[in-house]
């Protein structure tokens, strides 16, 4: 099973961007899509139908706005639109996927960057997350969570960790939000092959030296649950990509 995590920063404009081209290439088996910012009757669908892929969408009531979707050319038993939270729902935040005994989440994280009263909620947020993953995992133990979790965990992970230190995404208890979910039970793919630094997945657009300078953030994350270690066998991240402000980032994983 090989599987992407991709903000694409507002799908339709990714594809006019050369997404689908990217995609003629076979990058993947299953993408996970985040920020969408469209409602799934005004996302060209017809092109992902000729690669082969089944759609699924799950958008935000505010049109423009947020989103997530999953593409996949494996053959799945159940999606599943939402995790139950209200607000998250509202802004079409989660959707999930099973495929044989894996259960794969795809998430979009709120920013915080609008102010006090987001970073209130990005905290509300990441609380309900931590126990909505953990329940299920006991139930089953193979879960894939993917997305943009718009945080950098550890200083290797963004560019100017002392720069950033009162920037939301890189603030002391979104980090150990971070550790305390890894040791939960979980592993960050990319971390298992990559010990490397300057190794990142989102550039700033208000700059664009920046992507051209390499001065990023990782904060996009293909995590799986431990049940899953021994079948996890490979994790990329995809800079030369360029549809969006983030980059695609990958894992591949044996099937039993």
């Amino acid at each position: 099973m090989r599987i992407i995590s991709y903000n694409v920063n507002g799908i339709r404009a990714a594809m006019k961007k050369g997404l689908i081209d990217w995609l003629k290439t076979d990058p993947a088996d299953i993408i996970c899509f985040q920020e969408t910012k469209a409602n799934e009757s005004d996302i060209p669908v017809k092109e992902l139908e000729e690669l082969g892929f089944e759609h699924h969408w799950f958008s935000a009531q505010k049109k423009g706005y947020s989103g997530v979707g999953i593409i996949t050319k494996l053959k799945k038993s159940e999606i599943k639109k939402g995790n139950g939270k209200t607000m998250s729902d509202q802004e079409g935040r989660v959707i999930e996927m099973q495929i044989g005994d894996i259960r794969i989440i795809n998430a979009y994280f709120p920013s915080g960057t609008s102010g006090e009263e987001r970073q209130t909620y990005k905290y509300q947020w990441l609380d309900e997350i931590f126990e909505y993953v953990n329940e299920l995992k006991k139930k089953n133990p193979k879960i894939i969570l993917c997305g943009d979790f718009n945080i950098a965990h550890k200083e290797i992970d963004i560019h100017d960790p002392k720069g950033n230190k009162n920037t939301t995404g890189f603030l002391p208890e979104e980090r150990a939000w971070m550790t305390k979910f890894l040791e939960s039970g979980w592993i960050d793919s990319f971390r298992e092959y990559h010990e490397e630094p300057h190794r990142y997945s989102w550039w700033s657009q208000r700059f664009p030296s920046v992507r051209l300078n390499n001065k990023g953030w990782r904060i996009d994350y293909i995590m799986v649950s431990e049940g899953l270690k021994n079948q996890l066998s490979d994790a990329e991240i995809y800079p030369d990509v360029k549809h969006s402000d983030h980059c695609p980032v990958y894992a591949a994983l044996k099937m039993k």
